[in-house]
């Protein structure tokens, strides 16, 4: 480990869409955040967990691309932020990108987002990896591998992650080679980064590329089976710290919780899942009365559990356990209306049918 330098700036970071986790680890480095986001964004109804956590929220519309310019150097000047960071994609991203370089507040030139996003083949058959990747002065290293865990056919529906990948040592450094060749072409110098991978019968293809953290909390995965935060690891490395990934020592595996679409009437099993010594993080968003989005939408990803194992299929039953420890009662929204009537009913009388509290979740800690 190299000696820490001063914080940057009196320590003051602008995130672009970054979410509240991530926030909190740059709290806990030292880190002032302040967080960029558009409230007509499809993760919109996540922004008080974000204002909450952040010094403050800034909006912007990211349709406008010279109004978010002008808003990144306004801030810029006014906070003294010392480093600018998307945490993102969309159409945010090369304008924030754009102007944090012309300011010398990011160590990426526009151009390695542009070459990253236009890399892969988003057709290429086989089972799918997503390989997550630290970069720090152009060196990246891989830090976690996750294969995906699909539904059975027709609907091929992303399930949940399975780290480490179960591969074989020939795959794994075909793998790693791949994703680090590619970052290197790009020119990619700092940052997270999580490239898909598809195994063809040809060896690994890369899918898309993107210069962030995986989603739906891989990197809680990562650290459940490895017992390295790569979301801490990212500002550590802004105070001069350099990331060393360490080997998994147990599986970690997250499933989502495969709800019906519908209005939720009520819900049972959440306080059993939360005291399960080999549940290692959950999360269950919704209250009674919310809309539960179809298994297509991202959002349904919300809703998951994480456990730990010596195998993948001890992981696997122990996910189907959590599963089927969470009762619900989910009704399509045409079946609920009535249903809400009687509700109102037997809450004048003192007698609810169900559960109006807020979300729970919990995070285990390596």
């Amino acid at each position: 480990m190299t000696p820490r330098r001063p914080p940057p700036r009196d320590n003051r970071l602008l995130l672009a869409m970054p979410y509240h986790q991530l926030i909190g680890k740059a709290a806990d480095a030292g880190f002032g955040v302040w967080s960029l986001w558009d409230p007509r964004a499809p993760e919109a109804d996540l922004l008080p967990e974000v204002a909450e956590a952040s010094r403050e929220l800034l909006h912007a519309g990211f349709a406008d691309p010279a109004g978010l310019r002008s808003l990144v150097a306004r801030t810029a000047r006014r906070h003294g932020i010392g480093t600018v960071l998307h945490c993102g994609g969309g159409p945010s991203l090369l304008p924030v990108a754009e102007e944090a370089w012309r300011l010398g507040l990011s160590p990426n030139p526009p151009d390695v987002f542009r070459r990253l996003g236009s890399v892969g083949e988003p057709d290429a058959p086989g089972p799918r990896l997503t390989v997550q990747t630290l970069t720090v002065d152009g060196c990246h290293q891989v830090v976690g591998t996750a294969a995906h865990r699909v539904s059975d056919p027709p609907g091929r529906t992303l399930t949940g992650y399975l780290c480490p990948a179960p591969l074989s040592d020939r795959q794994e450094a075909a793998v790693g080679a791949l994703v680090r060749r590619v970052l290197h072409t790009s020119g990619y110098r700092f940052g997270p980064a999580h490239t898909e991978v598809a195994l063809t019968p040809e060896g690994p293809r890369v899918v898309r590329c993107r210069p962030r953290f995986g989603p739906d909390r891989i990197p809680l995965l990562i650290q459940v089976a490895t017992a390295f935060d790569c979301e801490a690891a990212l500002f550590g490395a802004l105070l001069g710290d350099l990331p060393q990934a360490l080997p998994a020592r147990q599986y970690a595996e997250i499933g989502f919780f495969r709800l019906p679409e519908g209005r939720l009437l009520t819900f049972a099993g959440t306080e059993d899942i939360a005291v399960t010594p080999w549940v290692r993080g959950a999360r269950f968003p919704y209250a009674v009365r919310d809309l539960i989005p179809p298994a297509t939408d991202p959002r349904s990803r919300r809703a998951y559990v994480v456990v730990e194992g010596g195998s993948p299929e001890c992981t696997g039953e122990r996910l189907r356990q959590a599963r089927a420890d969470l009762v619900t009662d989910i009704r399509p929204e045409a079946e609920t209306h009535e249903t809400h009537e009687i509700h109102e009913i037997h809450e004048q009388h003192g007698s609810p049918l169900g559960q109006h509290g807020s979300s729970w979740e919990q995070h285990g800690s390596s």
